[in-house]
């Protein structure tokens, strides 16, 4: 089986488990084991392994931007696949597509459905930058800024990114 196919394997067998709602005698245990889910089917999704990569997710005044770049800079294979991931979902959310990141979360994502709603008023730019990528969303409607914001602090908590800790100031 090659390494794609064992991937989408362990995907399909970890979709079913989303809606179990299973409990954890320890109280982290649950939360840890939805991040491992999350970053498994990240992996899938994205294509690179998320402890071999960093996120960044910020709230900008028109919108925000997500960096995604590799830890190791002579990774070229991780930082190609960055690249074309970021691409990609530029492309697929300016078309209202919002499949992807619910595939890695296993839920519709926050701001999501807004932005889908409101995609003719947002704007979305890949750009490569050292060692990945970067995706800039913006917008000069307060509604869609607003979606973005909700969409960008979701993804700040769920890949438990830099400022994750911090409440969201609008």
């Amino acid at each position: 089986m090659s390494f794609s196919a064992c991937r989408a394997a362990r995907l399909a067998l970890l979709i079913p488990a989303l809606g179990c709602g299973h409990s954890a005698s320890v109280p982290g245990a649950a939360a840890d084991s939805s991040f491992a889910m999350m970053k498994e089917r990240g992996a899938v999704v994205m294509g690179v392994d998320q402890d071999a990569s960093e996120h960044i997710f910020e709230d900008l005044p028109d919108g925000g931007r997500v960096v995604f770049r590799m830890l190791d800079p002579a990774d070229t294979t991780g930082i190609t696949v960055i690249r074309r991931h970021l691409r990609s979902i530029a492309d697929g959310f300016s078309v209202g597509a919002f499949q992807r990141p619910a595939q890695v979360h296993g839920m519709v994502v926050p701001g999501s459905v807004e932005m889908a709603r409101l995609r003719g008023e947002i704007r979305h730019v890949a750009r490569d930058i050292p060692a990945g990528g970067e995706l800039q969303i913006s917008s000069t409607d307060a509604s869609a800024i607003a979606a973005i914001h909700a969409f960008l602090a979701f993804q700040r908590m769920a890949h438990r990114a830099a400022g994750h800790d911090q409440m969201h100031q609008p």
